[in-house]
């Protein structure tokens, strides 16, 4: 949870913040000081982000003293430069120290913007803050968990056997859909969103190596929502609308397919069409409730009105009875006719 603690990035760490989305500060060191965060040290960018690590990380590590590293990788996502958060607080810190800065990591996550952090390592002996052991900690959280005896028999097992079992169940689970994961950077927007950092994401499928990607992470006035849908490619909207229905003022999240017609291709209109409900799954297991699922081909029909009669039908205030249609005219009566007996 954020603000678990009440611990606040103060003035001077929230303008740092928004200076380095710019890409020319390497290194932002933040220690907890005076019960809020503040920003104790900034390095800019000098060579390559391999290169610089030791170099610049080294210096502000103190042997005894926690503190919070944010580093920034040369690599970028769809929001900016990626950066690594490193948690220093080593064995000998305090146990007071300890839970502070474990508690408070969530909230300097929020302050910052956690879909920029794209990797994060926690340090408690002085190896672990170099190269080398940034290192070991990738190869270590790559490696695959270890297996007993018995489940290393079970992968073998399954190795040479070769499954043509095809029936219905397998069918249920193609109809089912197909469950692209989500990147780390997509799983922290939507958690920002529901924070409140933002009220609008997008989406996008990469169709090569079938992940979720966040698009674009905004504050959107209604206004300005129609401009957001491309018009030449599918994508997964997801917005909070704040609106006012019968004097009550409301919020809900409204998720958008978008699919401008056949200006796709025929695997991108299938892999959005196959992934929507796992999809959204997802984002209901990450504590998002959608009130309305909306297709459209067009940021034109993104209108209030149109949201609120999605959210908020009219309903009818009388029905008429059915009215039952008249006879011809001058019918006459009613005849019964019987067969005639044959003699």
């Amino acid at each position: 949870m954020s603000h678990q603690t009440g611990i606040k990035a103060n003035e001077k760490l929230t303008k740092v913040f928004a200076k380095s989305k710019n890409g020319k500060l390497r290194v932002i060191k933040v220690s907890i000081e005076n019960e809020e965060l503040n920003c104790t040290a900034t390095v800019d960018v000098k060579k390559d982000w391999e290169r610089d690590y030791d170099k610049l990380i080294g210096p502000l590590i103190e042997e005894n003293v926690p503190c919070y590293i944010l580093y920034r990788l040369d690599s970028k996502t769809s929001l900016g430069y990626a950066w690594l958060l490193l948690s220093w607080v080593p064995d000998t810190a305090t146990i007071r120290q300890k839970m502070v800065y474990a508690s408070t990591k969530a909230t300097l996550k929020n302050e910052f913007g956690s879909a920029h952090i794209t990797e994060e390592i926690h340090a408690t002996s002085i190896e672990e803050t170099t190269f080398e052991g940034y290192v070991r900690h990738k190869q270590d959280f790559a490696a695959p968990a270890p297996l007993t005896t018995r489940e290393e028999e079970l992968v073998e097992l399954r190795k040479t056997e070769i499954n043509t079992d095809i029936n219905t169940d397998t069918r249920h689970q193609t109809l089912g859909g197909v469950a692209c994961p989500l990147t780390d950077a997509t799983i922290g927007a939507v958690k920002d969103l529901l924070r409140g950092s933002y009220d609008y994401l997008q989406f996008h499928i990469d169709l090569e190596a079938e992940r979720i990607h966040v698009s674009k992470a905004a504050v959107v006035p209604l206004i300005d929502l129609p401009r957001q849908i491309p018009t030449e490619h599918a994508r997964y909207h997801l917005y909070l609308f704040k609106h006012t229905h019968e004097g009550d003022y409301q919020e809900a999240f409204i998720f958008i397919y978008s699919m401008p017609g056949y200006t796709c291709s025929v695997r991108e209109r299938m892999m959005y069409s196959s992934c929507k409900a796992p999809f959204l799954d997802n984002l209901n297991a990450l504590g998002v409730s959608v009130v309305k699922k909306l297709e459209i081909d067009s940021g034109a029909e993104l209108t209030e009105e149109f949201l609120l009669e999605e959210l908020h039908p009219r309903k009818l205030a009388s029905r008429p009875a059915f009215a039952k249609p008249k006879g011809p005219p001058n019918r006459g009566a009613k005849r019964l006719t019987r067969p005639q007996e044959q003699s």
